[in-house]
């Protein structure tokens, strides 16, 4: 199994959006692809609400059957979609993949 994780520190405003209403947005379309990627096992989007200075706005936190699976995850046109929209709303970003038992 592999898990991957992103997390993400929005803009204040972007998009017309403030930064929770973004986050929302985000949640949404990225819970919205559950059950429709093969090999994506799980999906959660946790919003932050502890808005310290060393916390990330959002969250995601996925499980998939294998490396091929995050790959076809990776180059699913429905999640490619979502990534435009992402990019513009946020400043930073981190991620960890890693393989579990």
């Amino acid at each position: 199994m592999v898990k991957h994780i992103v997390m993400w520190q929005l803009k204040d405003f972007a998009e017309g959006n403030n930064r929770e209403t973004n986050a929302a947005i985000i949640k949404e379309k990225l819970e919205a692809l559950q059950g429709k990627i093969p090999g994506l096992l799980g999906i959660q989007v946790g919003i932050d609400f502890s808005r310290t200075g060393n916390s990330g706005d959002i969250v995601l936190y996925s499980e998939f059957a294998d490396r091929e699976a995050l790959d076809v995850y990776q180059e699913n046109p429905e999640h490619l979609a979502l990534k435009p929209f992402i990019g513009l709303v946020t400043s930073e970003r981190r991620l960890v993949d890693y393989e579990a038992e």
